[in-house]
């Protein structure tokens, strides 16, 4: 059996962590961006005004941690073409800024925010993946891509079956689901059929 792509789910954002991720044996790395006063962070961590950070059950302050920008990300990479990077937020120049930020080697963008993405299709080093996380969001991609079909789709594991996967995969060339962080999560992702998993530990994916 073919295993899903492994997909190490926010290693880019510690340039540490993404090094020893490619070195390890993943398919792709994400990373999260952000738009914050005129720069374009890696971080999965929200914005509390000018000082704080903030994710589920977690207050740090911004100067405690550090936050790299994308020029920091893609000079680490080093022209590896296994980066995703997943952007977060609705803000206005975040795609265009990013899309005249990276490099001519192949990369993979994903986002929620789908109009979003407009800003890369001339970019054919680019392949664009449309995530959704909610029941009205995988309504809305069907709809989407009887419209008009994708290189991706990205779609939480729990709105999948395996008969729902073969209808995205016949207008997505890969289907990729999130969260597979453990054995049972990588057999259900091999259960569905999808062409990706993304999760926290690496050892799990590339089993």
């Amino acid at each position: 059996m073919t295993r899903p792509l492994a997909i190490a789910h926010r290693a880019g954002n510690d340039l540490g962590l993404l090094r020893s991720a490619l070195d390890d044996g993943a398919d792709l790395v994400e990373a999260d961006i952000h738009a914050y006063r005129g720069r374009l962070e890696v971080r999965h961590r929200k914005t509390l005004g000018p000082w704080w950070l903030w994710d589920r059950g977690e207050l740090v302050r911004r100067r405690h941690v550090e936050v790299p920008e994308v020029r920091e990300l893609l000079t680490a990479a080093g022209g590896d073409p296994r980066l995703m990077l997943d952007l977060k937020g609705i803000h206005p120049w975040l795609a265009r800024r990013l899309a005249v930020a990276l490099p001519g080697t192949t990369i993979t963008v994903c986002t929620q925010h789908w109009w979003m993405l407009s800003a890369f299709r001339d970019l054919a080093n680019v392949r664009l993946v449309l995530s959704a996380g909610s029941r009205r969001g995988l309504r809305r991609l069907r709809a989407r891509l009887r419209r008009r079909p994708a290189y991706g789709v990205c779609v939480h594991r729990r709105l999948l079956t395996p008969e729902t996967v073969t209808e995205l995969r016949r207008t997505a060339e890969v289907v990729f689901t999130w969260p597979v962080d453990t054995a049972a999560d990588l057999a259900d992702a091999h259960r569905l059929g999808v062409d990706g998993a993304i999760g926290k530990n690496l050892a799990v994916l590339t089993r």
